[in-house]
C-alpha cells in the first residue's frame, strides 16, 4: 500500500494575494470549488488581514459564504491577529483550520507585519487561545525559516524556539516556510532531522517557494528526513509581499505528479488539479509557472 502524504493547497490565499490585479469573487468561488472536487482534503481558501493592507482578499467572507465545498474537504484561513480572527468567526462556521504565521527575522518580520517577533508570539498565542475555544484546529507558519533575504542566514535554533511556543500554546501543526527560495536540499534535510528531534510529535510542514528552481528537490529531501505533510499553489501561484522578486510557491500539480511517479499516495486525481491550474491561467490571461502546464503528466502508455 502507497505511503500517505497529505498536500493542502494555498492557491486561493496565497496565491491571489500576490496577483497585482483583484480576482473577482466569482472568479475565485468556481476556483475553489474546483480545487475542492479535485481529491485535495486540506484547502487554505483566503486571509483576514485588513483589506487595505490586501485588497485582493477583502472578499473573504463573501468568498467562503459562496463556495460550495465537500464536507471532506478542511478549510482553513490565515489570520494575523485577534481582529482577523474576529472578522473570521462571523463566518465559523464555514472553516475548520486557522493558519497564523509570523517571520523567524526579526527584519522581515517588521517589513511584513510591522511587529518584532516577540509582540507577534504574544499576539498569536492569545488568537491560538480563542481559536482553540471555538474548536478550530491551528497551524502556526513560521516564514523565512530557512533564510532571511534581509538578514542571510536563520539559526534554526531560532526557527525551533519560535517553533515551540507556537507548539505549546496549542497548535497542532508547524509550517516551515522558505519564503524567498534561499534553502537547499542539504539544508532542508539536515533541518528537519533536528525540527523532528526538537519539536517531538507535532505535524511538521514544508511550504517551499520555486523562487531559485530548488522547490521539488527541497521536497525529496523533506521527504527523506521524513516530512508527509507539503502546502503547495495551482499553477505555482503565490510569492510574497516583502521583498521584490520572491516569486511563487512550488506548482501543486507538479508536486502532486512527482509524489504520484515516486509512489506516494496523495488522494488527488492529478487531471482533475491540472484542469484547475489550466482555468486559473485562462482567469489571469498570463502563462503560468508549474511545468505540467507545459509539459503535461507522465503517460507510460505511449510507445
Amino acid at each position: 500500500m502507497a505511503e500517505p502524504v497529505s498536500v493542502r493547497e494555498v492557491g486561493p490565499r496565497d496565491g491571489f494575494q500576490n496577483e497585482p490585479e483583484v480576482v473577482s469573487t466569482d472568479h475565485k468561488v468556481r476556483l475553489v470549488e474546483c480545487l475542492a472536487r479535485t481529491g485535495l482534503r486540506r484547502l487554505e481558501v483566503t486571509s483576514f488581514v485588513r483589506a487595505d493592507v490586501i485588497p485582493q482578499l477583502a472578499d473573504g467572507v463573501e468568498l467562503l459564504r459562496r463556495a460550495r465545498i465537500p464536507e471532506e474537504v478542511s478549510v482553513s484561513v490565515l489570520v494575523p491577529n485577534e481582529r482577523g480572527l474576529d472578522n473570521a468567526l462571523e463566518v465559523r462556521d464555514r472553516f475548520q483550520e486557522v493558519n497564523l504565521f509570523l517571520s523567524a527575522s526579526e527584519t522581515h518580520n517588521r517589513k511584513n507585519v510591522n511587529r518584532s517577533v516577540e509582540e507577534s508570539l504574544d499576539g498569536l498565542e492569545r488568537v491560538i487561545t480563542r481559536a482553540r475555544a471555538e474548536e478550530l484546529r491551528c497551524e502556526g507558519v513560521i516564514s523565512v525559516a530557512f533564510g532571511c533575504p534581509y538578514e542571510g542566514e536563520v539559526p534554526p535554533e531560532r526557527v525551533f524556539a519560535i517553533a515551540r511556543r507556537l507548539r505549546d500554546a496549542g497548535c497542532a501543526e508547524i509550517a516551515f516556510g522558505d519564503t524567498t527560495g534561499m534553502a537547499n536540499p542539504a539544508q532542508v534535510r539536515d533541518f528537519f532531522a533536528a525540527a523532528r528531534s526538537s519539536l517531538g510529535e507535532v505535524e511538521l510542514t514544508a511550504h517551499f517557494h520555486n523562487t531559485r528552481g530548488q522547490g521539488l528537490a527541497n521536497v525529496l529531501a523533506a521527504l527523506d528526513s521524513g516530512v508527509r505533510s507539503y502546502e503547495s499553489s495551482f499553477g505555482e501561484l503565490g510569492g510574497c509581499p516583502v521583498p521584490r522578486g520572491a516569486t511563487g510557491n512550488i506548482a501543486s500539480e507538479d508536486l502532486v505528479s512527482m509524489l504520484h511517479e515516486m509512489g506516494y499516495a496523495t488522494g488527488v486525481d492529478l487531471e482533475r488539479l491540472l484542469a484547475c491550474a489550466r482555468e486559473a491561467q485562462a482567469v489571469l490571461g498570463r502563462p503560468l509557472g508549474s511545468h505540467l502546464l507545459t509539459a503535461g503528466p507522465v503517460d507510460w502508455q505511449r510507445g
